[in-house]
């Protein structure tokens, strides 16, 4: 079913009506100030519109121009963020960092632990599941970060800037794992790098001035 997406933020000069099909890669460009991060917000539930509707695979996100302003919290949308900084725990193992979603979902420890060493061996970092942040490289630490993203099962995933932060050298390697992982899986990427666009997306949004501009 996909996403359907109408928003307006009035503070922010914003509003857009979106469309992603299930299972599309979408990648969102624009300048320094277009609305991609505002777009993001809105999605993952961190930032609310004046006015609008979200719906994803059927289940309402939001809906602002309803009675009763329906406004599901971030963690019960299904969607999943991921940003340039990494955030992991630096108190958890890797292992405990990519289980950490499937627990507070309310799955039990084990079977947590097994699916967080499914998504680590899918992007090829089981070997650190042991290993604590802090002694990780860029690379390694956006791949575990990945995987716990993907360890909650997301119906959207949106990724902010995933290269951005990266060595040159290691953004080809990110981009393979990220070819293999996403596979069928609705993706929103915001990127400046038209590499991102070109080998992981289906299709490009250019934001301008907080609206569409090319789609």
């Amino acid at each position: 079913m996909g996403l359907t997406l109408r928003a307006a933020l009035a503070g922010r000069a914003f509003g857009v009506d979106l469309d992603v099909a299930d299972g599309e890669h979408v990648a969102v460009l624009g300048p320094n100030g277009a609305g991609k991060s505002t777009l993001l917000g809105i999605l993952a539930g961190t930032l609310r519109p004046d006015t609008g509707r979200a719906v994803l695979d059927g289940t309402v996100l939001f809906d602002l121009d309803a009675p009763g302003l329906r406004w599901r919290p971030p963690h019960d949308r299904g969607v999943a963020l991921l940003a340039q900084d990494p955030l992991l725990f630096p108190h958890l193992s890797v292992l405990d960092n990519v289980a950490f979603g499937p627990r507070v979902a309310g799955i039990p420890r084990d079977k947590a632990r097994t699916l967080a060493e499914r998504w680590l061996d899918e992007v090829d970092a089981l070997d650190l599941a042991r290993q604590r942040p802090g002694r990780l490289s860029g690379g390694q630490a956006q791949r575990v970060a990945i995987a716990r993203a993907l360890a909650t099962e997301p119906r959207l995933l949106l990724l902010d800037e995933p290269m951005a932060a990266l060595d040159v050298s290691v953004a080809p390697l990110l981009r393979r794992v990220l070819r293999r992982v996403l596979a069928g899986r609705t993706t929103m990427i915001v990127t400046h790098d038209l590499m991102d666009a070109l080998l992981l997306c289906d299709r490009v949004v250019v934001l301008e001035r907080g609206a569409v501009a090319e789609a």
